[in-house]
């Protein structure tokens, strides 16, 4: 049965709104936040369904290695930084990228060779690189960097806080991401609000919100109880005993919590089984990687919308092993490959379905790494360059601001780190206005977004 969670999700909007006035009075008028304390914690899901697709790279991706420059000039400082690290010019002219609005200054940009599966996509306008984005509480320069004048995130170059910080603004121990903000905002819009968030990569903070969960699925699909699924030691009188022993209420008001908890668990198995078991079977061929088996999964419970009766969906999938501190000319190649024949053959999934218009994909890693080399790779850094795919897109070009590569140049705060000219609540307001939330709700989505003067970053066509 369909619970209307609306009045519980105004009262934790309204609560929300009043911590963020802080900051969001510093962009917009004070006659203009009280006015918005007013206003229901809905968002539009008018328009047809609409999902966005987190693929979360985990350990930090060595950005420098993924795009890379291709002019003369701009491809000789990149070897000269990334000593016994960069990628030869003559190994990139397969995937040299051509925009539709050429960078500043002659720079020119091509993929690694092992994404070359996306770049026709990057040609046929679905696909396009956002630059030098990551987690920014303020603008922030490099002086301001140094002096420390500007409210800067909190742990910096730490795995753990800033994989946290991506994904939900806080440092680790943080309880609501921006992906479950968005879920408890559509809510109400899903017949089913269990299906809202969905992750195949376990129980990432990106996910979660105040009313919206993480429903987990496995590359199978949903996750069953053993013994309530099928026969308990071959008997079904011993599985019906564990199904009522799971489910039926009890007197304490834990117990029955628990019961509850179970009870919708094996509904919603039930539920997504059988979604999944009448979506027709996908033709698009997916490679064998665990990255691509994610996604694949994902793509069939698109397929599935109908039958599990959802309007918004939010999906998490991820794939790690970017840590790359040691033989990153090894291992980095191997990661590029599932991406590229991954995104691509999801992308591919996605006109199948007849929605590439209706779903926006993007990466995420906690951050990128240095732009020089310690020997045998890379170390620990901050702003990177993300990939974005989906028909709704301004594609084929390039979002945000190419970077100074140069030693201890204006966007270098030490070792080749990057400081983001584009911040994650940036890129978190951009795809929640898309998905159809109000300007006035942004900051439940991104709570630093009041000291950002563009909270559009242009990503989406009209």
């Amino acid at each position: 049965m369909h619970i209307n969670r609306l009045p519980e999700l105004r009262r934790r909007a309204f609560l929300r709104r009043a911590s963020q006035l802080g900051l969001a009075g510093a962009a917009a008028p004070w006659a203009l936040n009280l006015a918005a304390l007013g206003e229901a914690a809905a968002a539009d899901a008018s328009g047809g369904y609409k999902a966005l697709v987190c693929v979360f790279l985990y350990g930090g991706n060595d950005q420098s290695n993924t795009v890379i420059p291709y002019d003369t000039a701009g491809h000789a400082s990149y070897t000269t930084l990334r000593a016994g690290l960069g990628l030869a010019r003559d190994t990139l002219s397969a995937t040299a990228l051509t925009p539709r609005l050429a960078l500043s200054g002659g720079t020119q940009l091509a993929l690694a060779p092992q994404l070359a599966p996306l770049k026709p996509w990057f040609d046929n306008g679905q696909m396009g690189v956002l630059l030098n984005v990551g987690p920014l509480r303020a603008p922030t320069s490099k002086a301001q960097y140094q002096a420390r004048s500007v409210p800067l995130p909190p742990r910096l170059f730490s795995h753990n806080d800033q994989q946290s910080v991506w994904q939900s603004s806080e440092a680790e121990g943080a309880t609501r991401g921006w992906g479950g903000a968005l879920g408890d905002l559509f809510l109400a819009s899903n017949a089913t609000a269990a299906f809202t968030c969905i992750s195949t990569s376990g129980n990432a903070v990106y996910l979660a919100g105040d009313q919206a969960i993480r429903y987990q699925v496995s590359t199978n699909g949903a996750v069953p109880i053993n013994g309530v699924k099928s026969a308990l030691f071959g008997s079904t009188a011993c599985q019906q005993a564990l199904r009522s022993l799971l489910t039926t209420p009890r007197g304490h008001w834990l117990q029955n919590e628990i019961t509850q908890v179970a009870g919708r668990a094996i509904d919603a198995e039930a539920r997504v089984a059988a979604a999944l078991a009448g979506a027709s079977a996908l033709q698009t061929t997916f490679p064998a990687t665990g990255l691509a088996r994610q996604l694949q999964v994902v793509a069939r419970l698109i397929a599935a919308r109908g039958a599990l009766g959802v309007q918004r969906q939010v999906f998490m999938v991820s794939l790690g092993g970017f840590d790359n501190h040691d033989d990153l000319t090894a291992n980095h190649p191997g990661l590029l490959t599932q991406i590229g024949g991954a995104l691509a053959a999801f992308q591919a999934a996605m006109v199948e379905l007849g929605v590439a218009n209706q779903i926006t994909t993007f990466t995420a890693s906690e951050f990128g790494r240095t732009l020089t080399s310690n020997g045998n790779g890379s170390d620990h850094g901050w702003g990177s360059h993300q990939l974005l795919l989906g028909g709704a897109l301004r594609g084929q070009r390039f979002w945000g601001n190419w970077p100074v590569l140069a030693h201890n140049g204006p966007d270098d705060v030490g070792q080749g780190r990057l400081i983001p000219s584009t911040s994650v609540d940036q890129l978190a307001a951009t795809l929640a206005r898309w998905m159809g939330v109000a300007d006035s709700e942004l900051a439940l989505i991104a709570p630093n977004i009041g000291r950002f003067a563009a909270r559009d970053l242009g990503l989406f066509t009209a």
